[in-house]
This record gives structure tokens, C-alpha cells and sequence, in this order.
């Protein structure tokens, strides 16, 4: 049964041609399991029974199955939950019987990681002093990747070279070599570990100090000496940062979340050595003046893209709007409508033009027709855009996001989201007028939590906000892994726990919150990605817009090889880290 029926059904329920619907027969709606589990990328049977005050079935009652929200699963009429990721779903068995008012019953089907199969450790190679101590970390995961929050079990192949405690912290007791073991379950993962003779005389950090702003990444190395002064090299120092709020890794690098003064200390054995980190507000406020203003009042905005070589912006529409507007602004202060393109779409949510201005593309995501995929245009005269073509095949679910790239050797494409499948699609418009597709591209993940959100390209890398995925970088013509336009191939994914980084959303607002990736965008060595939290229900106590609260994260990722924070690493591509976490 699709959804557009069950809508009318209860609709036929709760509006009968009387002015109040009598009340039901049905007393309560009995959901069994009450309580339902279900793990990640697995399915769940819901049952439900109508039944009247004195615990009867009421004969002739139906009852369906509703879900609320569509990121981390799906649930089909008759009760089955697919679930696509780890999270909540809130599902309503409605009972029905013709003529009288609906009976609800809500369940919270919890999603949860399935058992450990792998941990990661954040080091595998230590090198100690007799008498150093130093912690360990590791995460356990489930077999489709989900982080897993299990107690780690610890042990040492040496006792008498390493003593191991049931945090993970390790201390140097002897000279002398060991194997640390990490444990989840079944799940092993090992730290090799060498112990040697304490011969430190001196240690020094550099730099010794910094003066810095709020957020910058500062890298720290210490220098263990003998006697002689001659280096003691490859030892691992155990670094830690007083007072303030910040992260350092265990490599030393350092960010600083606010001003003030910070004290850095190298520990090695009983030596230990400071540096003094001096941070100053980044200051990056700037006041801003408005020049102009083209009220329009019919439709919401999505999205404003500014031609690359003319004064003409394109003003997309949504809740409803069919169509695209463009405006001259060559008079900042006096910006003037000169066309619209009208499409059945209902919502332009992105506009982006070929590098030249030559063309332009916008996205169709909620075309009565069902219609949806992508509209490209002549920019001859930019001022008035002319359709030539449109690509609407596998995408006409919707696409919510586009962008448009051009590379020599390969020609322009429209690399694209599709809101059906969550799958990401290359469109060749090196002949915008017939555009073809090309390749396509989808994580893992039942297609019930696959949500690919939007896109950002540079250098031949795409750089995607898959949402429960989070961020993945896959080579399209950058040639890192032999990837192209027809052939995108994975560089790598960070991941991260949305469940447990929005924990404070769920305690506000009820399970079942939206969360995801939503955004990705590269600066030199740098991806800043930042998500899309919506609580499950409005602030207590508030009306209207006041109502609404959004939450978010941004995280700062180094996509370079160096070593920085947090390392997450996929076999046999590059590590990605997270450097910074901004929570507002």
C-alpha cells in the first residue's frame, strides 16, 4: 500500500461529513514488541491489535502504520521498519474504524549498532621510556561501520615490559618489547609496543611559544637528549594542554578553542618540558551594510547564484514557486527583475553555471508530474535564460543538490544528488542540449538511510555530504585513484557518531530528531563540513516561529597526508582527521 492512499484513508477517517467525528469503538492499539530493537540496515515486524474498553478485538477496526521522518529508515503500512542507520524512529499505529475518529498508539523503534567486528586504535606504534605512561584509545565497530560505545578490554603480552589498565593506560615498566590488545567482543586490534632504557637528561618542546589566534593549528615536537646531548629519537611523548578549552593529539598538534593563555607539557618518563601558547580572539566579525534590497513576496527563497562574468543574479523559488528569477544588480542599490523562467518543479533549490556563463543548470524537486531531475538554459542573453533541455531520467524522485564542473581533459558535467536513492549522479552536458548520464554512484547503506545531501568539487576530488555516511571523497579526474567523470572511485570517508554528538537534541526535543551531514566545502588542505540538526518536536512554551530551534556542528577536516587529529583511517587510501569541532 504506498503512502498516498493510507494519507486519503485518514483523511476519510478524521473528516466525516459530520462536523466532529464520534469517537471510536477502539479504546487502545496494542503494538507488540512494545519496546522494538532493531539493529542497523536490518528490517523489524511491527503488530498491532485494535481492540475496545474491555480488551476485545474490534472487528471491524484497521489499522496502518505511519513513520515520522525518512533519513534513517522507512516503514511501510503493514508494519515492517526497514531501518537504514543507527537512530530512532517514531512510528504511529493508527486504528481505524470508517466513520469515527482515529485511535493513535506511538512506538520508538531504536536502531542500534549491530556486535563488533573491528576496533580501530588511534596509535599502533608506541615507543616508551621504563617508567613513561601513556593512554591508548580505541573504538569498536559494527560491520557496516557504525561505532559501537563497548568497554575495550586491554592486555599485555609483556607485563614485565608494559603494564596495561583497564582504560588503556599503558606504563613502561622494563626494557624490552610487547603486543598490547585491544578487545570488542571478537573483535582484536593490536599496539606494538617498545620499552626502552630512561637515558633522558633534558627535554625541550618547540616551539617554546606561540602567539596565535582562537582556532589556529598549532604543531608541537619534543626533543629528548642524553648526557651528550645526543637525540633520543622515535619515543612517543605523552602531550597535554591547562587550562582552557581545546584539543591536542598525540602527535602535539594543538588548537585552542578560546583566548587566553594555555601551558603545553611534553611528559616523557619523570621528564616533562612546557611551551606557552598565547591565543587572541580570531576577530573575524565585519560589519555589514545592506545596498539593496527586490522584495518578492509570493514564494520562499532557495538559492541566489551570481552569473561569473555579467551583473545578473538567478533568485530560486520554493513552497511552491515554479519558476527561476533573474535580476540585474549592475546598480547594487536598485536591483531589478528582468525575467523569470517558469518550470513545473515547485521548488528550484539549486542554480549553478558552466564556468563560461555560456549555460546554466537549476534543480526540480517537487514537479506535480513527479517530473523532477535537472533544467538546463541558455545564458546568450543572461539577462533572459531560454530551456533548452532538461535531464530527468533515474532522478525524477528529486534532486536537491547540483554541481557543475568542467576539466579539459574530460569535458563539463552536472554532478547531482538524487533524493530517491541517494545516489550520486555525473551528467555529461559537454553538449548541454543533450545531456546524458554517464556513471553513478552509491555508499553501501540500504537504500531506506542513504541520503546524499550535497556536492562540492575542486581539483578533480567530489567532496559529498552523505548524511548518515557523513563525508565522503570520491576521485572523478583528479587521478589519485584512477577515478573519472564515468568512473568515480573511492579516496576516502570520515565518519562520525551524529547519535552521541547530538545527544543534547534528543533530551530537548524527543527521539526521532533529523541529523546528518549537510554541507562540504574544500579550502586548501582543509574540509569544512557542518550538519543539519532539527530537534523532534518545537521549544516548550513557544508559538509560531519562535517555536523552531535548529542545532549544529562545524568540523574542520585535514584532507592532506600530515599527521593531525583524530585519525580515521580506510585500508590503503588517505587519512582524514578532524582538527577543530565547533558546536553552536
Amino acid at each position: 500500500m504506498s503512502m498516498l492512499p493510507l494519507l486519503a484513508l485518514l483523511q476519510t477517517a478524521t473528516q466525516p461529513p459530520a462536523a466532529t467525528a464520534p469517537p471510536s469503538p477502539i479504546a487502545r492499539v496494542i503494538v507488540s514488541p512494545a519496546n522494538p530493537i532493531v539493529q542497523a540496515q536490518d528490517t523489524i515486524r511491527l503488530m498491532a491489535e485494535a481492540v475496545d474498553a474491555q480488551g476485545r478485538p474490534v472487528p471491524n477496526a484497521t489499522v496502518r502504520f505511519l513513520g515520522a521522518g525518512s533519513f534513517e529508515g522507512k516503514v511501510d503500512p503493514d508494519g515492517l521498519v526497514h531501518s537504514g542507520s543507527t537512530g530512532t524512529i517514531a512510528v504511529s499505529a493508527v486504528g481505524i474504524v470508517p466513520g469515527t475518529a482515529p485511535v493513535i498508539q506511538r512506538v520508538e523503534v531504536r536502531m542500534v549498532a549491530g556486535p563488533a567486528t573491528r576496533v580501530s586504535v588511534e596509535r599502533d606504534d608506541v615507543k616508551l621510556v621504563v617508567g613513561q605512561r601513556f593512554t591508548s584509545r580505541a573504538t569498536a565497530y559494527s560491520a557496516t561501520g557504525d561505532r559501537r560505545d563497548d568497554r575495550i578490554t586491554w592486555k599485555s603480552s609483556a607485563p614485565g615490559v608494559v603494564r596495561v589498565a583497564e582504560n588503556g593506560l599503558l606504563t613502561g615498566i622494563a626494557p624490552g618489547r610487547a603486543t598490547i590488545t585491544a578487545g570488542a567482543g571478537a573483535a582484536r586490534a593490536a599496539i606494538r609496543v617498545e620499552v626502552v632504557a630512561n637515558a633522558i637528561t633534558s627535554l625541550t618542546v618547540t616551539p617554546a611559544s606561540a602567539e596565535r589566534r582562537t582556532g589556529d593549528v598549532i604543531r608541537f615536537a619534543a626533543a629528548p637528549a642524553t648526557d651528550g646531548g645526543r637525540a633520543v629519537a622515535g619515543l612517543t611523548p605523552t602531550w597535554t594542554f591547562a587550562p582552557g578549552h581545546g584539543v591536542i593529539d598525540q602527535d602535539g598538534a594543538f588548537v585552542g578553542y578560546e583566548a587566553g593563555t594555555y601551558t603545553i607539557t611534553a611528559t616523557l618518563g619523570s621528564r616533562s618540558a612546557d611551551a606557552i601558547v598565547t591565543l587572541t580572539p580570531r576577530d573575524v566579525r565585519r560589519p555589514a551594510q545592506v545596498v539593496g534590497r527586490l522584495p518578492r513576496t509570493q514564494f520562499s527563497t532557495e538559492e541566489v547564484w551570481l552569473h561569473p562574468t555579467r551583473p545578473i543574479a538567478y533568485l530560486g523559488t520554493g513552497g511552491g514557486g515554479d519558476r527561476m528569477y533573474t535580476i540585474d544588480i549592475s546598480n547594487p542599490a536598485a536591483p531589478t527583475l528582468t525575467d523569470s523562467l517558469v518550470v513545473n518543479t515547485r521548488r528550484v533549490n539549486d542554480i549553478m553555471t558552466t564556468p563560461d556563463g555560456r549555460f546554466l543548470v537549476f534543480t526540480r524537486e517537487g514537479a506535480s508530474d513527479r517530473r523532477n531531475g535537472i533544467v538546463i538554459a541558455s545564458l546568450e542573453d543572461p539577462a533572459h535564460p531560454k530551456k533548452i533541455s532538461e535531464f530527468t531520467e533515474g532522478v525524477t524522485a528529486g534532486v536537491h543538490s547540483a554541481f557543475v564542473y568542467r576539466q579539459e581533459k574530460f569535458g563539463t558535467h552536472v554532478y547531482l544528488t538524487n533524493d530517491g536513492t541517494g545516489a550520486f549522479h555525473v551528467i555529461d552536458i559537454s553538449d548541454p542540449y543533450n545531456p546524458r548520464e554517464v556513471a553513478q554512484w552509491k555508499t553501501e547503506r540500504p537504500e531506506a538511510g542513504r541520503s546524499l545531501h550535497d556536492v562540492d568539487i575542486q581539483d578533480g576530488l567530489a567532496y559529498l555530504s552523505y548524511w548518515n555516511d557523513n563525508l565522503v571523497i570520491l576521485d572523478v579526474g583528479n587521478g589519485v585513484k584512477g577515478g573519472s567523470p564515468s568512473k568515480p572511485v573511492l579516496v576516502s570517508q570520515y565518519r562520525y557518531n551524529l547519535n552521541d554528538l547530538y545527544r543534547q537534541v534528543e533530551a530537548a526535543g524527543g527521539p526521532g530528531f533529523i541529523r546528518g551531514t549537510h554541507t562540504a566545502w574544500r579550502h586548501r588542505n582543509y574540509v569544512f563540513i557542518a550538519d543539519e540538526v532539527f530537534p523532534a518536536s518545537g521549544v516548550q512554551g513557544a508559538k509560531d516561529a519562535s517555536a523552531g530551534r535548529a542545532y549544529g556542528r562545524l568540523q574542520v577536516i585535514d584532507v592532506s597526508d600530515m599527521d593531525i587529529l583524530l585519525t580515521f583511517r580506510i585500508a590503503g587510501v588517505r587519512r582524514v582527521r578532524a582538527v577543530c569541532r565547533y558546536c553552536t
